[in-house]
């Protein structure tokens, strides 16, 4: 009998049935059905109650063994007339030696009858599942937006075998043809946006102090001198940094008070910069060797996440929705820069700044690319599915001057980096394969209905995809960051330029930032300090990528990189992208 891991289940088991294996065939088909009639039934119910408790977003599809793979590790693959099963539970079958038996020969006939008996209520059991419809629960849910299309062949699910391959290389190519990357977008109304946020625009003035270069205005306060101005903070709540900090703030609080007309105010300031993005490109060690510069301030901790997350209400990722945090719980952050650029303020003092020079910056790497919350609050989209309003909308309106700096790397290893950061257990360059694969086809999915920017920005498509595609279509973001700020007041940096030159890069920025130039200690201690954020020994230890999974993506995202060296007109941000 062959043993070939293409062998086909039925095939193998209907030579027993038609009476034409030999002794020793017989005799494994025997001890085969024995065992695995008992498995299976326990399988089957493992499946179902599994099936019951999985949530839309737990569901793996099933990776495969490589041709390479010894057969006792090989699955196979159940069909019903030469039609694979898409997505179906996978029976194990492990074949063993024969053994003698040494039994009388009626009583090997007397088996043999029981064993075909087995083998027809297994057939009818499993037959049951698929004709009846009752085959639900064995299927692994796959995601709303995945492709339908499977290719054909018994190891339909196998990522890495090469009819796959040639299966997600057509998913990528429908991409492509599907792909428009528009560079313009109807913006929104003023008073849209007013309308939208009102508290916020109440909060924040229009015009902000002359003679500072950061943004900031004077604030009536109302409360009681000795009463705590950061009681009901809600970044409190989840950030012992900001903690730490507080307990200095509300002890020094009263004397930065401003006394004016009998009335007290104090000093409130948004950020002069902010390094918007991308995730896992770098920006940790950008923020790092920007606060080595005297007049570079931050926020009390690096990523505040409010303006994608936090005032909407969410905490954590996947937590669900909690109470909004209010714009003043994020200019709290910046208060301790605002005293350093206010100085101690003296009774009738007329308030100019002690340190006019002095500019804050806020990190959160994800205000380039995360809108995802739009759709709870922000009503109907426009007609093709896109958010009303983006982030660039809001900020523009509040700060038209405000400038910006886009940390970029190529967007193949930027995925790798991400999954192998936020991956939790069993990461491997085969998982990586597989959840590139799965995200691939979501995406299809979604572009067969809706616009690339509507796909991006919806929240179900990407808590779909088991890792972070999108984040890496730069251009498409960065023309939507464009179709409200000047490309002057935009700074787009690659990570392997930063590597490669940190001084030059760091340089780059001040000059963008309008900052003056550091001492020479300063500047031996900027270009000294090791890189930050850099990734784990353990997640080094993985290895790379397959060459399968890394050219899959290049393809991928070769469109999107052309698109961004034309906006850019600098050809470095192809990273080698096919013509």
């Amino acid at each position: 009998m062959d043993r070939s891991p293409k062998l086909h289940f039925w095939s193998e088991m209907s030579l027993c049935l038609l009476g034409e294996a030999s002794a020793d065939e017989v005799t494994h088909c025997h001890h085969h059905l024995i065992m695995d009639s008992h498995i299976a039934s326990s399988k089957l119910w493992t499946a179902k109650e599994q099936f019951r408790t999985m949530t839309h977003t737990d569901y793996k599809y099933s990776l495969l063994g490589t041709g390479d793979d010894d057969y006792r590790k090989r699955p196979l693959l159940l069909q019903v007339d030469q039609a694979p099963m898409n997505l179906f539970a996978i029976l194990e079958v492990k074949p063993e030696l024969p053994r003698k038996w040494s039994t009388p020969g009626w009583f090997r006939k007397v088996r043999l009858c029981g064993v075909l008996l087995g083998l027809a209520v297994t057939v009818a059991v499993m037959a049951s599942y698929v004709l009846t419809g009752e085959s639900k629960d064995l299927l692994l849910t796959p995601s709303p937006y995945h492709h339908s299309a499977s290719p054909p062949g018994p190891f339909a699910l196998n990522l890495t075998s090469v009819k796959d391959y040639v299966h997600l290389q057509t998913v990528v190519k429908s991409i492509r043809a599907k792909v428009e990357i528009s560079e313009g977008r109807r913006l929104p109304e003023f008073e849209a946006l007013v309308r939208s946020e009102q508290h916020m625009f109440s909060v924040i003035p229009r015009q902000f102090l002359p003679g500072f270069r950061n943004p900031c205005w004077h604030e009536e306060y109302t409360g009681a001198n000795h009463s705590d101005p950061y009681a009901a903070n809600m970044y409190g709540q989840y950030s012992r940094s900001f903690l730490a900090v507080v307990h200095r703030l509300r002890n020094a609080f009263p004397k930065h008070l401003l006394s004016r007309d009998g009335k007290l105010y104090r000093i409130r300031c948004l950020p002069y910069f902010y390094i918007i993005g991308q995730p896992k490109c770098g920006t940790t060690d950008l923020y790092d060797r920007l606060q080595l510069h005297p007049d570079v301030k931050f926020s009390t901790f690096k990523e505040p996440h409010w303006w994608t997350r936090k005032r909407f209400g969410i905490n954590r990722l996947g937590e669900g929705f909690h109470a909004r945090y209010p714009v003043e719980d994020y200019l709290d952050l910046f208060d301790q820069a605002a005293r350093l650029i206010q100085g101690s303020q003296t009774p009738n003092r007329s308030g100019e700044p002690a340190r006019p020079d002095i500019v804050i910056g806020e990190a959160s790497a994800s205000t380039m690319w995360d809108n995802n919350a739009w759709v709870y609050f922000y009503g109907n989209a426009t007609s093709g599915g896109e958010p009303p309003f983006l982030i660039q909308d809001f900020l523009h309106a509040l700060q038209p001057d405000a400038r910006f700096i886009v940390m970029l790397r190529d967007p193949v290893e930027r995925l790798y980096s991400d999954y192998l950061y936020f991956g939790i257990a069993n990461k491997s360059a085969e998982d990586f394969h597989e959840k590139v694969s799965e995200s691939v086809q979501v995406l299809d999915g979604c572009l067969a209905d809706y616009t690339l920017r509507s796909c991006i920005y919806n929240t179900s498509v990407c808590n779909a995809m088991p890792v972070r595609l999108h984040v890496g279509l730069y251009v498409v973001y960065l023309l939507d960051w464009l179709s409200v700020f000047g490309r002057e007041q935009i700074l787009v940096l690659r990570l392997e330029d930063h590597a490669f030159n940190r001084k030059f890069t760091m340089h780059t920025v001040f000059n963008f930032l309008g900052l003056a130039p550091l001492s020479q200690q300063m500047e031996a201690e900027l270009n000294k300090s090791p890189a930050s954020n850099s990734r784990r020994p353990a997640d080094k230890n993985l290895g790379p990528m397959l060459p399968a999974t890394k050219h899959l993506l290049h393809h991928f995202y070769a469109p999107f990189n052309r698109k961004l060296a034309q906006v850019l007109r600098n050809d470095s941000f192809l990273w080698g992208a096919d013509p």
